[in-house]
């Protein structure tokens, strides 16, 4: 029986036989890719249209293999999510070194996407502190992979999209931390030149930063917005009653596609704005407050509808007027967004295609009222960002050409030199590998290795 899958953006949508099973040796077995809670936005956890290989859905092989409670090495299944993560190891001291804005994810959707958060310009990406991963490679064998072991191959699989292996296990690094609750410091800026200056001034003292920006204003206080910091409270600093997880609520249906428009926007960016005191504010908040916000509403993005939405986020040089021309760019191509984040960037990874370099990264989301219309702005502001050096993280795109993706990353070349050597006939593809790599759909390439051939020469 094949099923509807979509990313999170909810387009596009591609049918799909899927295969979940406790043991992922099993589910991977004829899989063309696997897919961990589905929260990449556009096509990359997706296979071909048409393709006839399965789809390993991850989430039922989420064990915890062993933790060392003085190191804080932890092995588990690629299917863990960070939520149960988090529950398991936040009241002994522990937490993932790096976090996505959503808690929804899974260690191997991690790796996979070489997730970064509000602290890369310290810490850098997630694959940074991931030291060994079990691995099912294209030809069907099952490998130890690390920097030690198949370096290629390892840097290749951080941001590779999951498209050199299915990632089974994955040994990481956890942080420790003083308490599990974020001292967060935060202020309301009235001008885009505010939020942007007061970002860098931020980042260059604490170690977790971000900013919200007001998409929708014009004139004086186009860009305005909220700056963000915080560390790991002190146990000395941790109220009593100490703050508690706020249960999100759920969105329960599709609401009608067009809802979210550039009016509704605006009020929601204005209330948004307005729900921070005019006063900078400090108190010590609950992990969830401050990590993953929008999980606050479960399911939030139905609320645009089934035309869905794509996520636009690119990083380029930290440049306040090369961001505050991107944001006139936008703005007079008609677009609009409410979750608009803006965050900096330390150097580039390990990872062949990972996402951040140094600079500052800005993620809009952008409502599709009509496919072609949404292809033409994101055309735009790929030529923008290519003009400045910068590149889109393949984790939320659905729309950039092959072109534009070999001129933002460098490194495809040894990627796909990568692939060639480990995978010629593309055992594993996914539609985002059609549309960017040129890849085969999975219909007429050959399926997937069910049993193990003898090792490479």
């Amino acid at each position: 029986m094949r099923t509807p899958l979509h990313g999170w953006g909810r387009y596009p949508v591609v049918e799909a036989q899927v295969a979940a099973d406790e043991d992922l040796e099993s589910a991977t077995r004829e899989a063309v890719l696997s897919r961990g809670m589905g929260r990449a936005y556009g096509d990359s956890a997706l296979p071909p249209a048409g393709s006839a290989g399965s789809v390993a859905i991850t989430t039922r092989a989420d064990r915890v293999l062993s933790f060392d409670a003085e190191t804080g090495v932890l092995r588990a299944e690629a299917g863990l999510t960070l939520t149960e993560l988090a529950q398991l190891y936040l009241p002994r001291g522990w937490f993932t070194p790096v976090s996505p804005g959503t808690r929804y994810v899974t260690l191997g959707g991690m790796v996979a996407a070489d997730i970064h958060g509000k602290n890369h310009h310290v810490h850098g990406t997630f694959g940074n502190f991931v030291r060994s991963l079990r691995m099912r490679v294209p030809d069907g064998r099952i490998l130890e992979v690390s920097r030690g072991s198949e370096p290629e191959l390892f840097a290749a699989t951080l941001g590779g999209m999951g498209l050199t292996g299915h990632i089974l296990e994955v040994e990481v690094q956890l942080a420790s931390v003083a308490s599990p609750y974020i001292r967060e410091h935060s202020q309301r800026l009235d001008t885009f030149d505010a939020v942007f200056d007061a970002l860098e001034e931020a980042s260059a003292s604490s170690s977790m930063t971000v900013a919200w920006v007001d998409t929708s204003q014009t004139g004086r206080h186009a860009g305005r917005g909220i700056v963000s910091q915080g560390e790991w409270a002190e146990p000395d600093e941790v109220p009593t009653p100490a703050p508690s997880a706020i249960e999100g609520v759920p969105i329960p249906f599709l609401l009608p596609s067009g809802l979210v428009n550039a009016a509704s926007l605006k009020v929601l960016n204005t209330l948004w704005f307005y729900r921070h005191p005019a006063r900078p504010r400090t108190h010590v908040v609950h992990p969830s407050a401050f990590f993953w916000p929008l999980d606050l509403a479960r399911e939030w993005n139905r609320g645009y509808g089934r035309r869905g939405f794509t996520q636009y986020q690119c990083v380029m040089p930290r440049d306040k007027e090369v961001y505050r021309r991107f944001l006139q760019l936008f703005r007079e191509r008609g677009g609009r967004s409410f979750v608009t984040v803006l965050k900096d960037c330390g150097p580039e990874g390990e990872g062949m295609l990972s996402f951040p370099q140094a600079g500052t990264t800005m993620a809009l989301d952008i409502p599709i009222s009509s496919v072609a219309r949404t292809a033409r702005l994101v055309a735009e502001l790929n030529a923008y960002v290519l003009d400045h050096g910068g590149r889109v993280y393949l984790a939320k795109d659905a729309f950039t050409t092959a072109e534009e993706f070999r001129r933002m990353y460098p490194r495809h070349a040894e990627f796909e030199a990568l692939r060639d050597a480990w995978d010629p006939q593309r055992r594993l593809v996914s539609a985002q590998s059609v549309r960017l790599m040129g890849d085969p759909t999975g219909s007429e390439s050959t399926p997937p290795a069910t049993t193990a051939p003898p090792p490479r020469p």
